[in-house]
């Protein structure tokens, strides 16, 4: 008997994968997606944080918007507001799990462990062991895959450095002394949370201050709402065309587009968690560390001082709010012949404009495909641009042998091209953007 075969397979239930599954639902793709709902965000987040982005923004998606966040809230009698109001992690959590029981019923609560490809497709295969076909790979993993951690903490053990992500619950932290190491959003808001739970906290960071962002103000005047539109990224028009025209983006020059994801947006603090960290704990601002190591059971953090002064930070345990780095090379669960096909910059996935890897039918999304579509893949808001462009080109009739192979233009071909090329994809670029927008 034959392996079931499947027409696509997403992996992953956060956002991304949960707004691709019910835009596909509504096809005749036979769609099978995995995971567990909204995991990162119920598992890997501590308790009593708030959103960064405006609640207009934290929409989950359905082809024809029919459950947004805000209608959760009236359903349940909790508070929302468009702007100004953060929202809670849970509510959002909870959001996203109502959102997959009404409009992504089929969902399977069960991670894909092995992905290899074969002929005209993958093979994958459960945690629970059921092994089965797809011809078409949506990877939605979200940042799960890609914790980031400094060279000096990486050999240390586990018992006494850990990273953001491994922590919810911070109960257990209770009356331990705790450094928490960065200055941008994961690492305040997990100190905020660490003091509020009990724990005698001191926050490290190489920043010389916090950078709070300012809180959402409306309504605006006329004319500053010209000169700084709002977008689900934000105000200012870097956010806006960020946010509006991703195909734009797409075509921007490697090196450019790597830059603006690197330094526009961010991890700073929200406004919101500001009470609950200026002058309520240690902060040694602007340092430089100069040694980590574990002595008589206690994490020593040798440090020299904005002032230039030598210092010992001496703790129970020490997290690491550094943030996340896509890396190919870490999705292990993919075999390693399909990773070694993967083209890759700085071991990012190099993706066609509808989200596709060089291996023909491996897609991916959120994070993974931020270098390629900028700054809103780093948001759940992004889902929605993603979702829609899958759905548009997947819904596209196949040919009946293979997939289009993944090509590039030759370098003299592409060269005496570039000038036509360049205006007509930028034309192209920016109607299909705005057409996307207004539908």
């Amino acid at each position: 008997m034959g392996l079931s075969v499947c027409d696509v397979a997403i992996i992953g239930a956060g956002p991304y994968g949960l707004s691709i599954a019910a835009h596909l639902r509504k096809t005749r793709l036979k769609t099978r997606i995995f995971g567990k709902p909204m995991e990162s965000w119920r598992d890997h987040m501590p308790e009593g944080m708030m959103l960064k982005s405006e609640p207009f923004a934290s929409n989950l998606f359905d082809p024809d918007s029919s459950y947004t966040l805000k209608d959760y809230c009236r359903e349940n009698n909790l508070p929302y507001q468009d702007i100004g109001t953060p929202m809670t992690l849970a509510t959002f959590a909870a959001y996203g799990v109502a959102f997959q029981k009404r409009l992504v019923p089929h969902l399977e609560e069960t991670n894909i462990t092995s992905v290899q490809q074969t002929d005209g497709g993958f093979i994958l295969q459960t945690a629970t062991g059921e092994i089965f076909g797809a011809h078409r790979v949506i990877l939605a993993v979200g940042i799960t895959h890609f914790t980031h951690l400094p060279d000096f903490l990486q050999d240390l053990p586990h018992e006494y450095v850990t990273h953001t992500f491994n922590h919810s619950d911070l109960k257990k932290f209770s009356g331990r002394k705790i450094a928490v190491l960065g200055a941008g959003a994961s690492a305040v808001d997990m100190a905020a949370r660490l003091n509020v739970a009990g724990a005698n906290v001191e926050l490290i960071a190489k920043s010389p201050s916090i950078a709070f962002h300012e809180p959402s103000i409306e309504p605006r005047p006329l004319l500053e709402r010209i000169k700084n539109p709002r977008s689900a990224l934000g105000i200012g028009w870097k956010s806006k065309l960020s946010a509006d025209l991703p195909l734009l983006f797409h075509m921007l020059p490697q090196k450019l587009r790597f830059r603006i994801v690197d330094r526009h947006l961010g991890p700073a603090p929200g406004w919101f968690c500001r009470d609950l960290v200026v002058g309520k704990f240690p902060q040694h601002m602007g340092c430089t560390i100069q040694n980590v190591s574990i002595e008589n059971q206690k994490v020593h953090v040798k440090i020299t001082e904005k002032d230039g002064t030598e210092n010992t930070v001496v703790a129970d345990h020490l997290i690491a709010g550094t943030g996340f780095r896509v890396s190919v090379s870490r999705l292990s669960f993919l075999d390693g012949s399909l990773r070694s096909k993967i083209k890759t910059i700085d071991d990012t996935p190099i993706l066609t404009a509808n989200f596709e890897a060089s291996v023909p039918g491996l897609y991916f999304t959120g994070l993974a495909a931020s270098n390629s579509f900028g700054p809103p893949s780093r948001f759940a808001c992004g889902a929605e641009f993603a979702s829609k462009r899958l759905l548009k080109h997947l819904s596209q009739p196949q040919p009946i042998k293979g997939y289009r192979p993944y090509t590039r233009p030759s370098p003299r071909l592409a060269q005496a091209g570039q000038i036509f090329s360049r205006a007509r994809l930028l034309f192209t670029a920016i109607t299909r953007g705005l057409a996307l927008k207004r539908s």
